[in-house]
């Protein structure tokens, strides 16, 4: 599984990896331990694993698009801050393009599960230690990697309009993720985002 993606990360300086993706690299097992959506993930390059090991619990092998996430962020990483300045996928390079049917992203799922309760998202994203933020009737900035913030808004429907949603992007998140990786990102944290929100209604 993303034999190729492997094959990339094999070769880069692990210190110089684990510093441009923020996270950990641990010389004598050959892993590194990076976050995902607020869960530790830990990389074996040896055996070339991925799996996250929750308290008291079995390690737990990171399904396909977590591993798409996880590879491609460790390879494309870079050592710049954050810009703090949010944007539409459509402002992001080759976004406008890429973004589109089959590739347009989930918000109708974000609509469906919080615009006839927007405060639910606030329930929702606690468990991933997400920020509150002041846009819309309610939206949260959700860390999905180290240096991938996605900032989730919410519109209730009213008298003139059905209920909307938006994702919001750093205008950094493109220099981290090929496009294709950054849709799976979003795919995954809205499908978090929606799970947790069924365990706290």
């Amino acid at each position: 599984m993303h034999e190729e993606l492997w094959n990339q990360l094999d070769v880069l300086d692990r210190q110089e990896t684990s510093q441009k993706a923020l996270c950990q690299y641990l010389p004598d097992s050959q892993c590194y331990t990076i976050n995902l959506l607020n869960a530790e993930f830990t990389v074996d390059i040896k055996n070339r694993q991925i799996f996250s090991a929750p308290i008291d619990k079995e390690p737990v092998q990171a399904n396909f698009l977590q591993q798409l996430c996880i590879l491609a962020y460790l390879i494309g990483a870079k050592d710049m801050p954050l810009s703090n300045k949010l944007v539409k996928v459509q402002s992001l390079p080759g976004g406008q393009f890429f973004f589109r049917g089959p590739h347009e992203l989930p918000t109708k799922k974000i609509e469906q599960a919080f615009g006839d309760e927007p405060q639910l998202l606030y329930k929702a994203a606690e468990s991933f230690n997400a920020a509150n933020k002041e846009f819309g009737d309610a939206s949260v900035e959700v860390i999905v990697l180290p240096r991938v913030p996605l900032t989730f808004v919410v519109w209730a429907a009213d008298e003139e309009f059905d209920s909307r949603a938006t994702i919001l992007f750093d205008q950094t998140a493109s220099e981290h993720l090929l496009l294709d990786a950054l849709l799976a990102a979003t795919n995954l944290a809205v499908d978090a985002l929606i799970k947790a929100s069924a365990q706290v209604s």
